[in-house]
């Protein structure tokens, strides 16, 4: 109870109730270092995720730390050279698998994009992630427009192409559940959790924790942190091309 309430009361500080909470805040919330019983906090999210208070959010037990196994970065490319190329499989599953491989996404907060969230409008595909638009690209962006076109939900009750939800679930008007998506993803033979931390750890090697924050949309302390854990010393890189341009 000394949790859950140390929470809301985080949130309240921020103008943010349980149901208005986004993966964002609750990022920032357990990068905090103001914050206590943070395990104990989580039994509480998990609680509000299953009575439906708030289907956005996904929460580790503790504070992250780095990431917790082994980072495999061949099996991650060769993963994601399957799913762009075997057509055997349908848009929808290509497309959520690639969101996790390519950008780090959650099955969470892929389940929450709509057609808004994809401008096919100029001929080049563009996918908001956070607040600036990924521009996809190819096959990806193929894919993409595959699957605004065709997707369907996924029992006989379900969407029949007329949802804004580019993932649309079983019930009509509602998106695809993130537990049933991320284990569709797992029957694929992926494992999100680590396919998530193995681009994480790449981006963040490549991007600055600024515009990784941006592009992902993922709380800019945790993109500092994956930067730091990556080695990403972007202080130095930007010193470094200083330095270049000068000369």
């Amino acid at each position: 109870m000394r949790a859950a309430v140390g929470l809301l009361g985080w949130l309240r500080e921020r103008g943010l109730t349980l149901a208005s909470c986004s993966q964002a805040d609750l990022d920032a919330w357990l990068a905090g270092t103001d914050a206590t019983r943070k395990a104990e906090a989580g039994h509480f999210v998990r609680w509000a995720i299953s009575h439906r208070i708030n289907r956005c959010l996904q929460l580790a037990a503790t504070r992250w730390t780095g990431p917790a196994g082994p980072l495999d970065h061949d099996g991650r490319w060769q993963q994601a050279r399957w799913l762009l190329h075997d057509d055997s499989l349908g848009a929808d599953d290509r497309v959520a698998g690639l969101l996790v491989l390519l950008y780090a996404q959650r099955p969470a907060a892929i389940s929450r994009l709509t057609l808004d969230d994809l401008d096919t409008s100029d001929g080049t595909v563009r996918l908001r992630l956070g607040t600036v638009p990924v521009v996809l690209p190819e096959p990806l962006a193929t894919l993409a427009r595959e699957l605004a076109v065709t997707r369907r939900g996924h029992a006989v009750l379900g969407d029949r192409g007329t949802s804004c939800w580019l993932f649309p679930g079983g019930q009509p008007g509602r998106p695809v559940s993130a537990d049933r998506l991320g284990e569709r993803r797992r029957q694929l033979g992926l494992r999100p959790g680590q396919a998530r931390s193995t681009a994480l750890f790449q981006l963040a090697t490549e991007l600055s924790a600024a515009v990784l924050a941006r592009l992902l949309g993922i709380h800019i302390k945790v993109a500092v942190a994956w930067q730091h854990v990556s080695a990403g010393d972007w202080a130095s890189y930007a010193a470094d091309v200083s330095r270049r341009l000068e000369h």
